[in-house]
């Protein structure tokens, strides 16, 4: 189990570090140059934000895995991100249209992709934080 929550937190290191290149890659200069002032640093300064959590998640499983299954708060904390990434699977299928992947072979391949992996974090830190 411990050397799955390294494997998580590498996973959720490149998830964080990729967050840097979402404004390029979605054309954000475009796509929100008719938002007002706020709305677009919003969209700028949450992405950046979730980005740093997710990297941040991701170095507490590679410096503290054994910490995390050995300790009743290291448990806790499993739970909590278990649940945050539960909450994350139900967006991917509930709060994002259909129609952004429906029909598209690379968006249908990123959905079930990025479904698969909020899968294997959501049974990796439920496993963790159901371990004796």
């Amino acid at each position: 189990m411990e050397i799955n929550l390294t494997i998580a937190g590498v996973l959720l290191v490149f998830l964080g570090l990729i967050h840097l290149g979402f404004p390029r890659h979605f054309n954000w200069k475009i796509d929100l140059k008719d938002l007002g002032l706020l709305n677009r640093q919003l969209m700028y300064v949450h992405t950046y934000f979730i980005g740093l959590m997710v990297f941040l998640m991701g170095l507490l499983c590679m410096s503290s895995a054994r910490e995390l299954l050995g300790t009743t708060l290291g448990r806790k904390i499993c739970l909590g991100l278990a649940v945050f990434w539960l909450i994350r699977l139900f967006v991917q299928f509930f709060g994002y249209s259909s129609r952004l992947w429906k029909g598209k072979k690379f968006e249908t391949g990123m959905h079930i992709l990025f479904s698969l992996l909020w899968i294997y974090f959501v049974v990796s830190f439920g496993m963790a934080a159901a371990s004796p």
